[in-house]
């Protein structure tokens, strides 16, 4: 199982890091990515520590690799390629954008900004429009379909339009507790409610660790 969207006590996570980890690891998680909320305020100080902890985890024998990552939130759309570009300067290895969801007054733009930038991950893209998923998949930005409250509403509009226009998916909890994280069957079971079969669900499931392996030269 891989998790590229979680949140620590660095922005508003329950959990230090350490803890995160490991709680993930007891699911059945093999590769996390640390990817806390940021703006211009606070990428600065969160991509460093990130990277701190993410390379002494790794340095010991846990059953899990730890990926430093960000996640750009409510940046105006105009200044997500530079929050991106900084993020990337400062060294993270996997930027996400938090995209527009029908549970949060995200900016209209958010979800182009952030596909034309590259990012990583467009999370919990919401109704995004096909024109907006086409450019994904020319792109290679991946589409989340999320496993969070409320982000999951519209997890069946992303997955159709992704199938049908040939954008790649990744499945991520966007965990802020320890509720919220999940194993494989259960991320397995909301990728079928998003109306996958079991098949194009596992396909899903590699996809994330394609991109782990990816980000960490283990491909």
């Amino acid at each position: 199982m891989v998790d590229l969207h979680t949140h620590t006590t660095f922005s508003d996570g329950e959990l230090i890091p350490s803890e995160l980890v490991r709680r993930a690891r007891v699911k059945g998680v093999e590769y996390i990515a640390l990817t806390d909320h940021g703006d211009f305020s606070n990428i600065e100080i969160i991509v460093p520590r990130m990277l701190e902890v993410a390379e002494r985890l790794n340095s010991y024998d846990l059953g899990i690799r730890v990926i430093p990552g960000v996640e750009i939130t409510h940046v105006p759309p105009e200044g997500i390629a530079d929050a991106v570009e900084l993020a990337r300067s400062l060294g993270a290895k996997l930027v996400v954008v938090h995209g527009e969801t029908v549970v949060e007054p995200v900016a209209p733009g958010t979800n182009r900004a952030a596909i034309e930038a590259g990012a990583d991950i467009l999370a919990h893209p919401g109704l995004i429009t096909q024109e907006e998923v086409a450019l994904a998949a020319r792109k290679g930005v991946f589409l989340e379909v999320s496993g969070r409250k409320g982000h999951a509403f519209c997890n069946g509009h992303v997955v159709r339009l992704a199938l049908d226009l040939g954008a790649s998916l990744v499945f991520n909890t966007d965990s802020h507790a320890p509720g919220d994280l999940m194993g494989k069957e259960e991320a397995l079971r909301v990728l079928e409610g998003a109306g996958l079969d079991r098949r194009g669900a596992l396909e899903v499931i590699e996809n994330g660790y394609r991109l782990a392996r990816k980000i960490l030269g283990e491909a």
